[in-house]
């Protein structure tokens, strides 16, 4: 394990900047808390005030367990997208797009957030890691797209460093954000940050293409990418 965060009593702002931070770096996210518990999609389901733990996965499953049975009383599949807000407490929101489902929590009160930087070694030979990806497209830039040329990694911007950044056949400025694993809209937001960035450092008609480097993403993903003009491959470290 590389890393844990951890907050006893929390207010809601405190947990949700620590949930928040931890699903942008894919860490996995535990709450527990007095909350109730609303589902929608292919039934409806509401669950009144109680003492639940939540788990958020970085693979966008998530899970709500109650003090009994070793089920979740409620739960959404890998691929969904995670999202934490502050409304009249921490608010937490796990979707997906095919089928719509949404998983609401909204807590009243949490007595512990934590995040976990980890992963299962049973995983590693399977997805590697996201410098193993840095390097397979150093090694042949031809795999993001014909006659990319890289110039710098960990090109410092004022949203932080981006992962590769180069030109394109065109001339073009391309920013690529690399992931390990399966993505949702939270790494969308991070490489709309770093072209927005970029793109106000350099003259007013530069361009500047924003691509996501990752094994897949989700639905909602998919769909900010377009709404917001970057672009996406499909890459595995």
């Amino acid at each position: 394990m590389t890393g844990v965060e951890s907050r006893v009593a929390p207010d809601a702002e405190s947990a949700r900047d620590l949930a928040a931070a931890a699903l942008d770096r894919e860490a996995t996210v535990v709450v527990f808390g007095r909350c109730t518990v609303e589902y929608d999609g292919r039934a409806a389901s509401t669950l009144g005030p109680g003492d639940r733990l939540v788990v958020l996965k970085p693979d966008g499953t998530a899970l709500v367990h109650t003090d009994e049975g070793q089920k979740p009383v409620n739960w959404q599949p890998p691929g969904c997208a995670h999202s934490v807000a502050v409304e009249e407490g921490l608010v937490v929101r796990s979707e997906r797009e095919t089928p719509a489902e949404t998983l609401l929590v909204e807590f009243e009160d949490v007595a512990h957030a934590a995040a976990y930087d980890g992963s299962d070694p049973e995983d590693l030979s399977l997805s590697g890691t996201e410098a193993d990806l840095k390097e397979r497209i150093l090694a042949d830039p031809d795999l993001v797209e014909a006659g990319f040329e890289p110039r710098a990694t960990e090109r410092e911007t004022p949203a932080g460093a981006v992962d590769v950044f180069g030109v394109d056949a065109d001339g073009n400025r391309v920013v690529l954000e690399l992931k390990r694993r399966r993505v949702g809209p939270d790494a969308v937001s991070q490489l709309n940050r770093y072209v927005d960035a970029l793109q106000r450092d350099l003259h007013a008609d530069a361009t500047v293409r924003g691509v996501l480097v990752a094994p897949s993403v989700t639905d909602r993903a998919r769909s900010l990418l377009a709404e917001r003009g970057l672009e996406f491959v499909s890459l595995e470290p």
